[in-house]
């Protein structure tokens, strides 16, 4: 029987490609679902029997072999991807926790998590408690009802490095999850699973990706943990799509490199930076004269620091924004770990839910600039910085 256009249109081209070859790079699943042949098959794959896909919220092909990579270089045994990195930070936290819980959180951290925490989580009736982990006593902190505690590995914005083998060994203690953000540093730099942390979160917007045209979260943890995850996160439908999850396996083949670099520039311009009149304090945890240095320079692999520095100016706000004004190809852009140099002011930026006391308390100014220092030739960022600083 001849089938109309319409029929052909509808269900042609949907058999997968017969060939003794393979694809060099992994195909794109832009499929929201999966067909089966009977009832049977789908009770096989929903009860593990069978390996296969259901719905692309609760998995895909192509995430799969994003966490097949994460799990990895992470040393997990289980991964799991998201819509973006605070769905990634979100779900995490969410899956340990319920109504009159306890969670123990830094009180220097991005500042989407730390409204979360703050306030988010009032909903919850989740009581959380900001400290200062590199001065407070962890120890006093904890309750009968604390399950979680919150840190990164480089604090954002300050750059400071915080003991995970300190943290983690207090949280075993009273047997509480370490849930670590890793976003500055990547696997690259630090593994803080290997370290203690109970499950490791990434903004993959930032450098996993890094050339700004993906939003996107990813969590690594043991196997039993992530399953926990997976089930809130399938309910809160936080999945990240197939496509995010292509561009990221593009991204995450040169990840090592682009870290590499990232790191070798940020450290040439913050010793640039440190000895200018103009400014303050440089805070990056490559240089000696870090308070996060030694521990740095102990935890860290490769003897890497990443490729984010911040920088108070004497001005105050007015050199922040003249320093903005003045550079000329380096951007001001509310984000980082892009290909290029760009510059983030916290206070209006990723800070600007927090209170001036807030802000004082975490010790992030209002000359405090971020940079994200770029893939360029150092010493053409170095030219421009050199000739902006003339003018502020």
């Amino acid at each position: 029987m001849e089938k109309s256009f319409m029929t052909k249109l509808a269900r042609l081209g949907e058999k997968a490609p017969k060939s003794i070859s393979t694809p060099k790079a992994i195909p794109i699943y832009m499929s929201s679902s999966f067909s089966f042949n009977d009832v049977d098959e789908l009770e096989k794959v929903y009860g593990k029997e069978e390996n296969g896909y259901v719905y692309s919220r609760m998995g895909n092909p192509g995430q799969d072999a994003l966490k097949e990579i994460m799990t990895s270089i992470d040393e997990g045994e289980e991964a799991q991807v998201f819509s973006s990195g605070m769905g990634a930070i979100t779900m995490s936290i969410l899956a340990h926790v319920k109504s009159g819980d306890h969670i123990i959180a830094d009180e220097v951290l991005y500042g989407g998590s730390f409204q979360f925490l703050k306030e988010e989580l009032r909903n919850f009736n989740i009581e959380v408690s900001f400290i200062n982990m590199l001065k407070d006593n962890i120890e006093e902190y904890f309750k009968p009802n604390t399950k979680v505690v919150y840190m990164e590995t480089i604090s954002n914005p300050l750059m400071e490095v915080i003991d995970i083998r300190v943290i983690s060994e207090a949280c075993k203690k009273h047997n509480v999850k370490l849930i670590v953000d890793n976003t500055f540093a990547t696997p690259i730099i630090c593994q803080p699973l290997k370290l203690g942390a109970d499950v490791v979160v990434y903004s993959a917007t930032k450098y996993l990706c890094g050339h700004s045209d993906v939003i996107a979260g990813i969590a690594v943890s043991s196997k039993e943990t992530m399953e926990q995850i997976s089930h809130t996160a399938a309910i809160y439908g936080t999945t990240m799509s197939p496509f995010d999850s292509w561009i990221l396996i593009r991204s995450l083949r040169t990840l090592e490199l682009r870290i590499k670099q990232h790191s070798q520039n940020a450290l040439k311009l913050a010793e640039y930076l440190q000895g200018h009149e103009k400014i303050k304090k440089v805070y990056y945890p490559g240089l000696s004269s870090s308070s996060s240095f030694s521990l740095a320079k102990n935890m860290f692999n490769n003897n890497l620091f990443g490729g984010m520095l911040s920088v108070d100016f004497k001005g105050g706000e007015k050199a922040v924004c003249d320093i903005i004004k003045a550079l000329e190809s380096i951007k001001f852009v509310p984000s980082l770990a892009g290909v290029s140099t760009t510059l983030s002011y916290p206070v209006r930026t990723s800070h600007r839910a927090l209170t001036d006391d807030e802000l004082i308390k975490s010790g992030i100014s209002k000359g405090l600039l971020r940079i994200s220092t770029g893939l360029e030739n150092i010493d053409d960022i170095i030219a421009e910085f050199d000739r902006a600083l003339k003018q502020v």
